[in-house]
């Protein structure tokens, strides 16, 4: 028997890499070039993607979908994401408004909307909550969820970001289990790994997608104690590994997690992209993780 909510290792729902697209905007390409890279990195089996309303000015949304126009049935063979709920900062009648985080069922409802006519798709296969919202009414999403659902806008569910207790409130309540939770895990920042949240991801087969892989560049260029570590450490694994970068070791150290993370990719590169599936062919014994795990705590870990 499986608990209220719970389900089957959601595996074949995303790829185990995932392409992002927040940095789009940055990658200076034409629509062809565009539609060009998508076209690649599918033949390498990423087919999924990751998108947010925020990301990117342009939006990397619209630059997306200006791809698509080009060979709309690159479409069907996606699995499009794209998140909801931060609301950048703005000038209103000449009065600055902060930034701030909307799970209203109208935010959701209007944002979902946009997202698609940016993409220039019918639906979304994954919709998250971007971040936690701290007025969140976990009752309330899941009317936007259901009626999203009833539409056909939207096949599926998550969250990015969210604490586990955040993550147990509103799956105790959505209609459909939550399919993923978007976190933040690198040999810089491993408190997901350590804090419950992927003991209880594992706990109801959910597979989470780990975003920030790389450290945004820390782990190359970084100067603490903790980045000299790691790096250190990941040029000896590298060689013990016969890698071809320590990129590779950290993504195999990521894959040896139990819960099967997918990972996501930021490059616009695709020769860094095929680097980086490659990694799929290195294996840590336990010794080698844990090694990597103590560079990164900076004492012994048993």
């Amino acid at each position: 028997m499986t608990e209220k909510n719970q389900q089957p290792r959601n595996d074949a729902l995303f790829t185990d890499f995932i392409q992002g697209y927040w940095r789009m905007a940055l990658w200076g390409m034409t629509a062809q070039e565009r539609l060009t890279f998508i076209k690649q990195h599918m033949e390498l089996g990423i087919t999924t993607v990751d998108h947010a309303p925020v990301y990117g000015k342009p939006s990397c949304e619209l630059l997306f979908g200006e791809a698509l126009k080009l060979q709309p049935s690159v479409r069907d063979d996606l699995t499009i994401i794209s998140k909801c709920g931060i609301v950048p900062g703005k000038e209103v009648n000449g009065t600055s408004q902060v930034a701030y985080y909307d799970s209203r069922a109208s935010h959701i409802l209007s944002s979902v909307d946009e997202s698609l006519q940016r993409l220039g798709v019918d639906n979304l296969d994954i919709l998250l909550i971007h971040r936690p919202d701290l007025l969140m009414d976990a009752d309330e999403i899941n009317s936007a969820f259901e009626k999203l659902y009833q539409a056909g806008k939207v096949k599926h569910f998550g969250v990015s970001n969210f604490s586990k207790d955040e993550f147990a409130l509103l799956q105790s309540r959505v209609e459909k289990p939550l399919v993923t939770n978007q976190i933040e895990i690198n040999p810089l920042q491993t408190q997901a790994i350590e804090d419950g949240t992927l003991a209880q991801l594992q706990q109801h087969r959910v597979r989470p997608m780990v975003w920030s892989c790389l450290a945004g560049g820390d782990i190359y260029n970084g100067d603490s104690e903790q980045a000299c570590r790691v790096r250190d450490t990941l040029n000896v694994l590298k060689e013990e590994l016969n890698a071809d970068s320590i990129d590779q070791v950290i993504f195999a150290w990521l894959m040896r997690l139990p819960t099967k993370p997918a990972l996501l990719l930021g490059t616009g590169k695709i020769e860094r992209v095929r680097t980086a599936v490659a990694a799929q062919q290195l294996d840590l014994t336990h010794e080698q993780w844990y090694r990597l795990l103590e560079a990164s705590k900076g004492h012994g870990v048993a």
